[in-house]
């Protein structure tokens, strides 16, 4: 594959219009004389300005011509040539040029790659479709270029490759040759058919051997070979009736094809006139509009002959495939006609070769030549090259489309003039050769107009004229100068609390009086204000239809609402941008449980209070005091007593959780009690905490001696159970009893004081507390061994116990003695 380009000398600047008109249209001087002295009669319509200026800007303003060559049968897709840079243009400046390539043939045979700016085939190309057996094949082509335009002239030529055979018309031909034929006469045959051209073509005949005839290659006047047999020695009919020989063509190819054909030659009695045409050579005109089966001519040719020797037959001679596919001929009378329809813009012409044989064999050659007659059969054309479908509302001489115009006819039935309506603001401007572009002539207003319809109208010059019509559709793009609008300027939003994720919550909307991609808008989440809020963990936001999501559960407790702001973006360049204000309330649920604050709970015991047994009815045992972490109605507690050692002696106020006495206490009644109470809320479904309270009867104490109990840890913090321990002292006796009491206690210091003097310690009076009075038992009041301190203090003479502080867990009673208080007791 080759490629080469040629650049043809430039033409002079200096020219007259009648010059180039006669150089463009092929008139002479006279002609073009009488066409200017009519033009300077007529008003010129601005169709004929535009059709005068193109063919003298044909001749002016010519591109250079680049020529390139490939060989036929190339696979689609191939490379011929890299067009980038035979242009001397960069490949990116082909593609923001937008470079074509356009065939004059109106097939697209070749792709340009705007990327690369390679020239490619866009399909296999076959020598013989393309040209036949017209010799060089060149395909024409153009390239046209934007911004600015231009256009460029290009030729491929299509090389032949060995891929047809030779091949007779006939698999046998038939010769009859007298007898009396001499040494030397030559016969000639039918040639062989071959697609190819040039060394690929028919390049000699052969026949086997044989001893009476050898071959001959010769050239016709059309420079086609032909066999011709020249006869080598005499015949007998009477010794041979009939040969059979095989003539062989073959091609210049490497390998060379052949094809065959069986030669029967009949010898026959003596036949000394040959058949003569009348009027050879014949002329005819015929039009292309001619139907199938129409007549052309009728050939005559007379024989001198006698008999079966002056009869005549007629019938092509060595006839092209084409022309035995368009044309017929009656054997017989000689009449020929048309076989198929003929088309003026393919063939213009035909040079047929007929022959008249008698009935000896003896042939008459004869020539007809058939003109084809053109007709206004064929409509304009009209190529889109380039189209834009949209155009900016603020554009000024912008380029809409670039279309290319052509008639397949000749002469005035192929020149054409091209318009468009006059209301449109739109024109169309003559580049080059038959291409067009239309612009616009003043920016355009979307808000009067938004859409355009344009016909642009083609007409021939033919009787009767034949229109073409191509209808454009330009749309007026809109620019973004709206920005986009929500439909309210703040939006509230309610959740409950513990929602499942991924719930939507609320929508917002907003809209944009653009079109397009300006009126596109997209939806976002706008940065908080407090950088405490962590948005994208809580709220999502559906960028197309602009709903709202919550990512996880939210909590009451923890967050009530929140505040945030979303965007509303359109697609336009650059983007405008409007906010909102979006706040979500969350909703409280009853999720939460009341929680005691006091009494105090542990695992091990439950809480206990001291009660008096000289206590009034209504007296205030103790007071449960409750939260809840919910709010509202989910909040509000109520209390009750839901199950007491003693149903009738204790009562509890539904709404502040107090516990009092409902009677009086007598002795019948036990010395421990176990309240448990229920606190519940008011929410929905309704949550409650309960909390047992264990009561203890004591008698004669007064409130202000039953302090509550401390709760103390051991030395060494290693027992985490708090154990609590309540002495309960009831001094019942008599004043006597208790005298007497003091008495002893005091006899058995002063007994033992000299004894104690060196331990220090208190002296133990041997008569025991009732065993009403203190419970030192696991099964009795005190259900945990606690350790208490004891004092009997005997300097104030009032008798009194006072708690000092709990010491370590002890099983059973132990004296231990105080700095602070000789005659002590402490109780395990």
């Amino acid at each position: 594959m080759s490629n080469t380009v040629k650049i043809p000398p430039k033409r002079g600047t200096e020219f007259s219009v009648s010059k180039h008109l006669e150089t463009a249209t092929g008139l002479d001087a006279s002609m073009h004389f009488l066409i200017m002295e009519k033009l300077g009669r007529m008003h010129l319509n601005r169709q004929v300005m535009a059709f005068i200026f193109v063919m003298v800007l044909v001749q002016v303003c010519s591109e250079p011509t680049i020529r390139y060559s490939i060989l036929e049968e190339t696979e689609s897709g191939s490379f011929v040539a890299h067009l980038a840079k035979d242009l001397g243009l960069g490949s990116r400046e082909l593609a923001a040029r937008s470079a074509r390539v356009v065939s004059d043939d109106y097939k697209q045979r070749l792709l340009l790659d705007p990327e690369t700016g390679d020239l490619l085939l866009r399909e296999k190309v076959d020598r013989e479709e393309v040209c036949s057996t017209v010799d060089p094949c060149v395909l024409h082509f153009q390239v046209t270029l934007e911004k600015p335009v231009q256009y460029f002239q290009g030729e491929l030529l299509i090389q032949d490759i060995n891929d047809h055979a030779p091949e007779f018309p006939d698999r046998e031909l038939l010769l009859r040759i007298p007898e009396n034929s001499q040494p030397g006469t030559q016969f000639s045959l039918n040639l062989a058919q071959d697609l190819d051209v040039g060394s690929n073509g028919l390049q000699q005949y052969t026949v086997s051997p044989n001893p009476y005839f050898h071959i001959l290659t010769r050239n016709n006047s059309k420079g086609k070979k032909y066999p011709e047999l020249v006869q080598d020695r005499g015949l007998d009919r009477e010794e041979q009736a009939e040969l059979s020989l095989t003539l062989t063509a073959l091609d210049g190819g490497s390998p060379p094809r052949s094809g065959t054909a069986l030669v029967r030659i009949l010898i026959m009695d003596i036949n000394d006139n040959a058949p003569e045409f009348v009027n050879s050579p014949y002329e005819v005109q015929v039009l292309e509009s001619s139907p199938p089966d129409s007549p052309v001519l009728t050939v005559l040719a007379r024989d001198a002959d006698a008999g079966n020797f002056g009869r005549v037959s007629y019938g092509f001679f060595q006839a092209s495939d084409e022309i035995q596919q368009t044309f017929s001929i009656n054997a017989t009378t000689g009449d020929m006609r048309l076989k198929k329809k003929l088309d003026f813009e393919k063939i213009k012409s035909y040079h047929v070769e007929i022959e008249a044989i008698d009935g000896g064999g003896l042939s008459g050659k004869g020539s007809v030549t058939i003109e084809v007659v053109d007709v206004n059969d064929n409509a304009p054309e009209l190529t889109i090259s380039s189209l834009t479908s949209s155009v900016p509302e603020n554009a000024p001489e912008m380029i809409i489309s670039i279309f290319r115009v052509g008639d397949r006819d000749s002469g005035e039935n192929g020149k054409m003039v091209c318009s468009i309506p006059e209301n449109l603001p739109f024109i169309l401007k003559s580049t080059f050769k038959n291409f067009y572009t239309l612009v616009t002539e003043s920016p355009l207003d979307r808000e009067s107009r938004a859409e355009y319809n344009i016909t642009i109208m083609v007409s021939d010059l033919g009787t009767p004229r034949l229109t073409t019509q191509h209808t454009i559709t330009v749309q007026v793009s809109d620019i973004n100068d709206n920005a986009p609008a929500f439909t309210q300027t703040s939006y509230s939003m309610f959740v409950r609390e513990n929602n499942s994720p991924a719930l939507h919550i609320g929508t917002i909307s907003a809209t944009d009086s653009d079109s397009g991609s300006n009126a596109h808008i997209t939806y976002s989440l706008l940065p908080p204000h407090d950088p405490e809020l962590a948005l994208s963990s809580l709220i999502s936001i559906n960028a197309d239809n602009g709903q709202l999501f919550a990512l996880r559960a939210l909590d009451y407790e923890a967050l009530q609402a929140f505040e945030f702001h979303v965007g509303a973006t359109d697609g336009g360049s650059p983007p405008l941008i409007s906010q909102a204000l979006v706040r979500v309330v969350v909703l409280d649920d009853n999720d939460n449980a009341p929680f005691v604050l006091y009494p105090m709970q542990n695992a091990s015991a439950p809480f206990t209070e001291l009660l008096p047994r000289a206590a009034e009815p209504g007296y205030l045992v103790t007071k449960v005091v409750a939260v809840d972490r919910d709010s509202g109605q989910n909040a509000w507690l109520s209390f009750q007593l839901l199950k007491a050692t003693e149903p009738g002696l204790f009562s509890m106020w539904a709404h502040n959780g107090e516990v009092h006495t409902t009677r009086l206490l007598s002795e019948r009644d036990a010395p421990k009690h176990r309240l448990l109470l229920l606190v519940k809320d008011n929410g929905e479904p309704q949550r409650s905490a309960s909390v047992t309270l264990q009561v203890l009867l004591v008698d004669g104490f007064s409130q202000s001696y039953l302090p509550l109990p401390e709760v103390a840890q051991d030395r060494a913090h290693e027992d985490e159970d708090v154990l609590t321990l309540y002495l309960v002292i009831a001094l019942a006796s008599v004043s006597s009893l208790f005298l007497l009491s003091v008495l002893l206690f005091v006899g058995v210091r002063l007994c033992r004081r000299a004894r104690e003097i060196s331990l220090d310690g208190c002296s133990m009076p041997g008569e025991h507390f009732p065993g009403h009075l203190v419970d030192i038992s696991g099964a009795g009041t005190l259900s945990q061994s606690y350790q208490y301190e004891v004092c009997l203090r005997g300097d104030s003479g009032t008798g009194e116990f006072k708690l000092l502080k709990p010491m370590i867990p002890n099983a059973g009673i132990e004296i231990m003695e105080s700095p602070h208080c000789r005659d002590s007791f402490v109780f395990n």
